[in-house]
Order: C-alpha cells, then sequence, then structure tokens
C-alpha cells in the first residue's frame, strides 16, 4: 500500500489547466473572478484575492478500558477566504516599526460549503465571506494608510512578496485509499485497553485511531490553480497511573504513517502496549526528583522535541520583522548559532526517513508556493530562515513555508525539521561524556531524557523567552557506575541561546518524532528527525503536581 501511495503521489503532475478538469475549481474560478471584477469599481480596490478549500474525509476511534467510548466519521468542505487591499509594498497587513501591533489577520474562521458541486449554493457562501473579508481589509488599510506619514520608514520590505503563479493537479485518489476495516480497529483499540484493565491506579486509559484525507485546493488571483491531495493517520495510546505519593505521572505512545495499512502490526502493537505499562508500574515506585542543573543526554525522540519547539519557532521568518517578537536570530545570519560541525534543514519534500512516512511532507504550501529545501544551518553558521510570503530585509521571496490549518491564514511553519552532525558519536562515548562532565562538574549524576510528551515555548519580547519540555521516561546515570534510575516529576526548562551554547555532541542514530504544532496559524502536521544530544549543562523543575486520592469504593471485578 505504501509504495502506491508514494507513486501516485509522486507522478500525479499534470502541467495544464486545471480549470475544466475539477468541476469544484472551475466553480471557485468563476465566482474568484466576478468577485475580483466588481470588487475592483471600489475607491480601495483588493491587488489580491486567494481562496482555500480543504475537502476533509475524517475518521476518529476511540476507546477506553476495553470499550469503544467514540467514534466520529465526517466530511466536510472548509474555505479560507484571503483578500488584500493596497499593493504588494503596502496593504492592510502592514506594520509599522514603531508600534506594537499585529500583522492584521482577515480570515473569518471555519466557513464550510456544500459537499455538492452546486455552483449557486457555493458563490453564494463564498460571496458573503470575500464581501466581509474585504470590508474588514479595506477598513483596515484605510487605517494604516492615514497613519503612514507619520513614520519615517527607512527599510522598505514588501508587505507580500512578488511569486510565480503555479498550475498543479493531482487525481482523487481512489475509493479504496480511504476504505479501512472499522470492525477490525475497533476490536484491536477495545483489545489494546483491556491490558490495563483491574489496575486501580491506573487512572485514564485512551487508545485512538484518526484517519485524515484532505483534498487541498488553492486558487489565486495571480492565476495560481492548484489541486493536491494529503494524508495521514495516527494511533495514540494516553495512560495515567497514580503514583505512591499521589501524583498522576502520564505516558504516551503513538505511531504515525500515510496509511493504516502501514502501521505496525497487530501483535507489535501489543507488546509495546505491555512494556508501556510495565514502564507504568515501574514510575508509580520511582523517585520524585528534586530540581537539577548539570549535564545530561537527550534521546533522539527528545532531540526533536527540543530542536523543533527551542530552535525550529526561531527560524520561522514572520517573526523577524514583528517588533512584539523576541527576533532572537535576528542579527545572526552568517553567524554561529550551534557548534561546528552541525546542520539544520527543513525539507517538506521528503517523505520518508529509514521507511518511515513523514506526515510533515507536502508539494505545495498553504500559499500555493512550492515547497523547498532549506538549509537553515551549516556547519553551525546560520544561513537562512523559512519564508513565507511576508518577506524580510535579508529574504524577498518565499521558501514555500507558509502553512495553516482551515480557517487561518498561514504564516512561516517548520515541516520536517533534520538535525545532522558531521561528527557523530556512539551512545557509549556519549555516555561517557556525560560521566565526564559530571564528575568535573562535581554531580552525583547525569540526566538520560528518553521520551518526552511534547513542549512549548515562549518567542515574544513582552515574557519571559523560556522553554518547557515535558519528560515522561527520565533516568538517572550514577558516576559511580550505579544502574540506571527511572526518576519522575521532572521539567526541562530554560532559555534558548544558553541552551544551544551548552551543546556540545550528537549520536550517531537519528530517529522521528511527528506531532502536530499549534502556533498563530492553527495546528499543522509537522516532523522532527535527530541524533541524541549531550548537553553540558541542563536546568530541570518539578513537575505540576496533581494529586489523586485513593477510591473510597472498591474497583469493579473483572472476569
Amino acid at each position: 500500500m505504501k509504495s502506491k501511495l508514494v507513486l501516485f503521489i509522486v507522478v500525479a503532475v499534470i502541467f495544464q489547466p486545471i480549470i475544466g478538469q475539477d468541476s469544484l475549481m472551475t466553480i471557485l474560478s468563476k465566482e474568484m473572478e466576478r468577485e475580483m471584477k466588481e470588487l475592483s469599481q471600489q475607491e480601495n480596490p483588493p491587488y489580491y484575492i486567494d481562496y482555500r478549500v480543504d475537502d476533509i474525509k475524517s475518521l476518529g476511534l476511540h476507546a477506553s478500558f476495553g470499550s469503544l467510548i467514540q467514534e466520529n466519521e465526517d466530511r466536510a468542505r472548509v474555505i479560507t477566504v484571503n483578500v488584500k487591499v493596497g499593493d504588494y509594498n503596502f496593504d492592510n497587513t502592514h506594520e509599522f516599526k514603531g508600534e506594537f501591533s499585529q500583522p492584521y489577520q482577515n480570515a473569518l474562521g471555519t466557513v464550510r460549503i456544500p459537499l455538492e458541486d452546486n455552483p449557486e449554493a457555493i458563490s453564494q457562501i463564498i460571496w458573503r465571506a470575500v464581501d466581509q473579508n474585504y470590508k474588514n481589509a479595506s477598513s483596515n488599510f484605510t487605517a494604516l494608510k492615514n497613519r503612514k506619514n507619520r513614520y519615517n520608514e527607512q527599510d522598505v520590505i514588501l508587505d507580500f512578496s512578488k511569486e510565480y503563479p503555479v498550475e498543479y493537479f493531482e487525481p482523487v485518489y481512489p475509493d479504496e485509499t480511504f476504505k479501512i476495516d472499522k470492525d477490525d480497529w475497533i476490536k484491536r483499540l477495545k483489545e489494546y485497553t483491556t491490558l490495563f484493565q483491574g489496575d486501580s491506579t491506573i487512572f485514564h486509559c485512551e487508545a485512538a485511531l484518526s484517519f485524515v484525507y484532505d483534498r487541498k485546493y488553492f486558487l489565486s488571483t495571480e492565476n495560481s490553480h492548484i489541486i493536491q491531495n494529503s494524508i495521514y493517520c495516527q494511533v495514540q495510546f494516553m495512560v495515567s497511573i497514580r503514583h505512591n505519593k499521589g501524583t498522576l505521572l502520564p505516558l504516551n505512545k503513538s505511531y504515525t504513517a500515510f496509511h493504516p495499512a502501514d502501521l505496525p502490526k497487530h501483535e507489535v502493537i501489543i507488546q509495546d502496549i505491555k512494556n508501556l505499562y510495565q514502564t507504568l508500574k515501574k514510575l508509580q515506585t520511582s523517585e520524585l526528583a528534586e530540581p537539577y542543573a548539570g549535564p545530561a543526554i537527550l534521546s533522539p525522540e527528545a532531540s526533536g522535541v527540543f530542536f523543533h519547539e527551542i530552535f525550529g519557532h526561531r527560524i520561522e521568518g514572520h517573526r523577524l520583522e514583528n517588533i512584539s517578537d523576541g527576533q532572537t536570530f535576528k542579527d545572526k545570519l552568517n553567524t554561529k548559532v550551534l557548534p561546528k560541525g552541525f546542520n539544520v534543514i527543513s525539507d517538506p519534500t521528503l517523505q520518508q526517513f529509514n521507511d518511515q512516512d513523514l506526515i510533515g511532507y507536502y508539494k505545495y504550501d498553504d500559499q500555493g508556493i512550492e515547497g523547498k529545501k532549506v538549509q537553515v544551518v551549516e556547519d553551525g553558521i546560520l544561513k537562512h530562515f523559512l519564508m513565507s510570503r511576508r518577506p524580510t530585509k535579508e529574504f524577498s521571496s518565499s521558501t514555500g513555508h507558509g502553512r495553516a490549518q482551515a480557517g487561518f491564514l498561514p504564516v512561516s511553519r517548520q515541516s520536517n525539521l533534520i538535525i545532522e552532525s558531521a561528527n557523530p558519536l556512539s551512545d557509549e562515548d556519549l555516555r561517557k561524556m556525560l560521566i565526564k562532565a559530571c564528575k568535573k562538574q562535581d554531580k552525583e549524576f547525569g540526566y538520560y531524557f528518553k521520551s518526552v510528551v511534547g513542549g512549548l515555548t515562549i518567542t515574544d519580547r513582552y515574557n519571559t523567552n523560556v522553554f518547557n519540555i515535558t519528560p515522561t521516561k527520565v533516568y538517572k546515570i550514577y558516576v559511580d557506575g550505579r544502574p540506571d534510575e527511572l526518576v519522575s516529576g521532572v521539567e526541562l526548562i530554560g532559555t534558548p541561546l544558553t541552551m544551544f551554547s551548552n551543546i556540545e555532541a550528537a549520536g550517531n542514530v537519528k530517529k522521528v518524532f511527528t506531532g502536530f504544532c499549534g502556533a498563530e496559524s492553527g495546528h499543522i502536521p509537522v516532523t522532527a528527525i535527530s541524533p541524541a544530544l549531550f548537553v553540558r549543562k541542563i536546568e530541570t523543575q518539578k513537575s505540576p503536581e496533581y494529586d489523586s486520592k485513593i477510591p473510597l469504593l472498591n474497583e469493579p471485578e473483572y472476569e
């Protein structure tokens, strides 16, 4: 199944006019032409309009303690309209450098259009959405124009980059692509969660399957017409156990692929869940860690989350001209930001890594620009940023990283973030470096962060620029040779530049972390591919404690 899907994506390009091949695109194009013609008669005519339509089929199944608790099967068509008034140099999204403001966003959120290709019904809904978007954009442009003479802007940067129009078409996936044995998956999810029955210390247990097929339409008044497919599925396990001292400890595991047929075999998942349960029982009696500052090793999965949160969001280009942002790397182009030999790449064209599907893949971004591989850091030196169509002083064109959830307007976002080292070390060598650094810093132990559930970072300048990563499996590695010890209640915290300066080495095995990243333009699928990292000094704090009382009632009896 996997090879067919990949082949389908690769060979599906047809460079010929799309209008006429797809009835929905034909309807959208005619309505856009009509609206642009009529609005051109206004005092402040739009210079640009685009539509994004996401035609989404989705299936969601959730089970808990051996029973199905939720089943959702849906199809929806969502349109996102973007109207820009003014011109490429100065439009309704302009931000003056002397003001605290955010670039104006004039999307109306989730607007559904009919599932049937009914021209009258679809045009009626789009007409109202465009009318309201235009009114908002025109009003904001007038207000900005009236303030323009008060500012003497030295650097003239376009508000919207000029790009080439694109024609791109992928056929609809065959019906069997979205076919799934729902009854079999319900049975499997029930079986997975049955493994946690009968243990009164398990407070939460859920297994979920989500499967999404999104046929994405993009068209603009620049004569771009793009139809492409996005498909992915994910199985997640979310379990929490009561620690002996009362706090709740979560542990998660997930699997991701383009299609359910490419997920691990049932027997493999069963064994993974059994291992998950054994880890939970160990966590139940583990030491609740105290705050710590000292050497640490981050596993490849933990390093992937670290780089996504701490580094990745700070190379998103739209932040560099936003005066409310901390602009960590704004003036650091062609300077050293990571150790020598480190490379960072963002590559939305990469579909797989070591036979694992990458859901950060796409052909064209949500502004109609082809996704491009970007060498962000080369040999430790910062070379580029991830660009949408909002230019900066240094970069005037997009790198195809303008991304958004349906109902949001795009900004520059990550795709597949890849971290490489020219001088990788074995796990044994990293461990030796950790122990040596612990002795030098007079530490009894160092930390090994095995797995994490996610993280967050703050990039604006009106709050402290910190990060917080939530590990779920953390081990103490003792200097004196004692066995590694599992601990709990640890949160990895710090400030970005200090953390970057303490990275010293990387491992020789890279792994994939898959997630859904939330930011200004909504939630989007991303992946990070990273080796393990040795960090000379990290800082941790205690996790919040969620006190859970032992139930007064006896637990139910199970056969």
